[in-house]
C-alpha cells in the first residue's frame, strides 16, 4: 500500500470576501495574503453577488476594476419570504433590516451559506461596532461560519501545516519526492 500526498489546493471551504474587504489599494495585509494563496491555488477566494454589487456603489474606478478580478455567485439573491433569510436577519437584526445595506448584509451571510462557504468580513465585532456579521456569528454557527481576515489568516496557516506535515510524512515514509511548493505557502502576513 502506498499514500499519495496531499494536493496543494487545501481540503476547506471555498472563502467568499465580503465587500468591506475588497482591499483595491491593496492596504489589507491579512487581504494580501489571502489573495496570494488564491493566486497560488492554495484556497479558493470568491465572492457573493450582493458583495460584489456593494463593491461597485460609490463608482469609485479602482474599487469596481478590483471587484471585477473577483470569481463571484450568480444565483438569484435570497428572497425575504425565505426561512434562512428570516433566520438571518433575526440573528443579525433585532428590530429587523431597514435599509439597504442591511438586506445586503443579510443577503451576503445567506449566500455563504448557501455554498457551504467561509464568509470573511470586517463587518462588526469590535468595541466600536460590537454588532453586524462578526458580533453575532455565535447566532448563525448552524448556518454559516463567519471569520474575521486575521481569523482566516489562523485558519489557512493550520491547514497548511497539516497539509505540509501530512507530505513530509508520506514522503519519508513510502520514498516519494515532496510537491515543489512543500514549505513554501505558509508565510507572515
Amino acid at each position: 500500500m502506498s499514500l499519495s500526498s496531499q494536493r496543494r489546493l487545501l481540503y476547506v471551504p471555498v472563502f467568499h470576501i465580503d465587500a468591506n474587504l475588497i482591499n483595491a489599494r491593496q492596504k489589507l495585509p491579512a487581504v494580501n495574503q489571502l489573495e496570494q494563496w488564491d493566486k497560488d491555488g492554495v484556497i479558493l477566494l470568491n465572492m457573493s453577488g450582493t458583495a460584489h454589487k456593494e463593491a461597485h456603489a460609490g463608482s469609485k474606478v479602482q474599487r469596481s476594476r478590483k471587484a471585477n478580478q473577483q470569481i463571484r455567485t450568480m444565483t438569484p439573491e435570497v428572497s425575504e419570504h425565505d426561512s434562512l433569510y428570516g433566520q438571518v436577519e433575526a440573528a443579525l437584526l433585532h428590530d429587523g433590516a431597514k435599509t439597504k445595506n442591511q438586506m445586503n448584509d443579510i443577503s451576503i451571510v445567506c449566500e455563504a451559506a448557501k455554498y457551504n462557504a467561509i464568509l470573511i468580513t470586517n463587518d462588526g465585532g469590535s468595541k466600536s461596532q460590537p454588532g453586524g456579521m462578526l458580533g453575532n456569528r455565535h447566532k448563525l454557527t448552524d448556518f454559516v461560519k463567519i471569520m474575521s481576515p486575521d481569523e482566516a489568516i489562523d485558519f489557512v496557516r493550520s491547514k497548511i501545516i497539516e497539509r505540509d506535515e501530512f507530505n513530509r510524512h508520506v514522503a519519508k515514509e513510502f520514498g516519494h519526492d515532496l510537491p515543489p511548493w512543500t514549505g513554501t505557502d505558509y508565510s507572515d502576513a
